[in-house]
């Protein structure tokens, strides 16, 4: 089956980076994302990667009750950064050429975010890590992940998860829970399903970029989802077609 994408953001929770740990990046877990990104790329599709910092700063968060929202959610930020870096790091090491890029200035591990030349990056092949979130308080790394993928022209936004797809109840409480191969965006919002927070969620909508949220976890799902070969994941559309 042909695919209908080229260009893809992947975007990876910080917590799916734990592992069976209680804190910190498990590095097993990190080796695997980076031999499931590097056979995506190697297939031939321009890679983008958004990560959150859960991993990081729910270990800290303890310490910040109290402490001023932009403030904690810079420190956020910066949660993010150390995950990017470490997935750049294994990526490096099997062999795949980087970027990282920060929405925060910090020259001396990242180069600044500008879109153009994000885009450049990706049509030389090189995988893009995009860092620190939107650069703003008050939004969540799925509103980075959508506005990124908006900004660079991504087919495709896939959300690696540790579920299989989407649910109409949460797997993990509900063995009976039925999973939707395909929904539309409306329906996520009238059923109030966790898919992405309202603001990345209306991002896509209103750019009708599709979502396609997936196992992480489950071997070559990645790469399979990419090329269509089989039906894997949930798929958000916007047109009821």
């Amino acid at each position: 089956m042909a695919t209908p994408y080229k260009r893809i953001l992947l975007k990876l929770s910080g917590e799916a980076l734990l592992g069976e740990q209680g804190h910190g990046i498990d590095a097993d877990i990190l080796s695997a994302y980076a031999d499931e990104i590097k056979a995506v790329k190697e297939a031939g599709f321009e890679v983008s990667v958004v990560i959150g910092g859960g991993n990081i700063f729910r270990g800290v968060k303890g310490a910040t009750e109290g402490m001023d929202r932009v403030q904690g959610d810079y420190m956020g930020m910066l949660a993010t950064m150390i995950n990017s870096m470490a997935l750049q790091d294994a990526l490096e090491r099997k062999g795949v050429h980087t970027r990282l890029m920060s929405a925060i200035r910090m020259e001396e591990i990242a180069e600044p975010y500008i879109r153009r030349r994000a885009i450049r990056h990706l049509e030389k092949g090189r995988v893009i890590i995009f860092g620190a979130g939107t650069g703003n308080p008050y939004f969540t790394t799925d509103t980075a992940a959508s506005l990124r993928a908006i900004e660079i022209e991504a087919d495709v936004i896939l959300k690696g998860t540790r579920v299989d797809g989407i649910y109409d109840s949460d797997p993990e409480k509900n063995a009976e829970a039925k999973m939707f191969d395909t929904i539309t965006g409306e329906e996520v919002l009238n059923r109030r399903l966790d898919v992405m927070d309202l603001t990345a969620f209306t991002l896509c909508r209103e750019n009708k970029t599709p979502i396609i949220v997936f196992n992480m976890n489950t071997p070559n799902n990645l790469l399979k989802v990419v090329t269509q070969s089989e039906q894997v994941g949930s798929t958000v559309v916007w047109d009821k077609s």
